[in-house]
């Protein structure tokens, strides 16, 4: 189970979060006012309503230490201005839709790997002390452009430890799979489908990783904390499959099977086989080492981990941490969502 860890290495720092008014930047704004006394949140993203609408949910106590800044990532200079006296950055940034993806490639690779190279050199030259980029399953052996250019902002923020020199900025990578609930995701797609008595599926084989937004905040924010800089972290979360996801939320749905997308995997990889030999294994995490010799050399264990066998696979096929029809139901009904709720009092299951 990933927690929250300590706060201290933020106490006092000013934390950027990039694409901050998304559901993790408001997240990990709400954990760190919460959990500090004195930490700052800049908020940098492009949308001056979302901007609005976050900024009212914050506790008016907690005001001052949030500053709303618009931008994008692909603005090297708006960039290089925000950064002026961060400590962290958190870059939660980025076009993520993959038949969008597929049909605007440009501006995909604009946001998602221009956008990262403007992030790594404005951080650098603004002498940033950390960097936590935010990555996804589909850049492991990536089959979509969406994938393809997450993989190379890893590899950019891998490479930036290098390219910083006698700077002491440091870059690490977070890599995970579908936040349950989120936008786009199956879970609110079958709870609206619901009323219909069909909930299709694209394969009766596929399965996916669940991770919750709680969740996914906690690994970034120790991962912040701990990071020597090039690693990527990739949390150990449970599988599910989706035929089982779709008779727990009605059984006498019928599900038919309407054949995988452009771009779809039939289980999501969060590890290739080719970056087993990597891998190091911790009780809540693995992370995938650089192959680099100082990183080797200076990395400072911890006592815990313990090196994966070469060829370590770690996809959703293979997991050995399966969610139960009890945990699925739970996970569904403390989703924050007006259909959730509709579906968990008709359950038996509302608060």
């Amino acid at each position: 189970m990933i927690t929250l860890g300590d706060f201290s290495h933020i106490e006092d720092q000013r934390i950027l979060i990039t694409g901050g008014t998304g559901s993790l930047g408001k997240e990990l704004t709400a954990l760190i006012l919460k959990n500090t006394q004195n930490a700052s949140v800049v908020v940098y993203s492009r949308d001056e309503f979302k901007q609005f609408q976050m900024e009212q949910d914050i506790p008016e106590g907690c005001l001052g230490r949030v500053r709303f800044f618009l931008g994008d990532v692909r603005d090297a200079e708006r960039l290089k201005r925000a950064l002026d006296g961060v400590d962290y950055v958190i870059h939660a940034a980025a076009l993520k839709q993959v038949p969008a993806a597929e049909y605007n490639p440009f501006e995909f690779i604009k946001t998602n790997v221009m956008g990262a190279e403007n992030l790594i050199n404005a951080s650098i030259d603004r002498r940033v002390k950390g960097v936590v980029a935010l990555s996804t399953d589909k850049a492991a052996n990536p089959i979509n452009l969406y994938g393809a250019t997450k993989l190379c902002s890893d590899k950019l923020f891998v490479s930036g430890n290098s390219y910083s020199g006698a700077h002491p900025t440091r870059f690490c990578v977070v890599r995970y799979g579908n936040v349950v609930g989120s936008r786009g995701s199956v879970i609110p797609f079958f709870l609206r489908r619901q009323k219909d008595g069909v909930l299709p599926i694209t394969d009766k084989r596929m399965t996916r990783f669940w991770i919750t937004l709680e969740q996914g905040a906690a690994l970034v924010l120790n991962a912040l904390r701990d990071m020597h800089g090039g690693e990527i972290w990739v949390p150990r979360i449970p599988s599910m499959k989706i035929v089982d996801l779709a008779r727990v939320i009605d059984p006498k749905c019928t599900t038919p099977e309407i054949g995988i997308r452009p771009g779809e995997k039939l289980h999501e990889v969060m590890i290739p086989s080719d970056d087993g030999r990597q891998a190091l294994e911790f009780p809540t995490h693995y992370i995938i080492r650089p192959d680099t010799l100082w990183w080797r050399d200076e990395w400072h264990r911890s006592g815990q981990e313990v090196s994966c066998k070469d060829g370590f696979y770690y996809g959703s096929d293979n997991n050995d941490h399966w969610l139960d029809d009890a945990s699925l139901r739970n996970m569904i009904a403390d989703l924050d969502l007006p259909e959730a709720r509709a579906w968990a009092e008709r359950n038996g299951l509302g608060a």
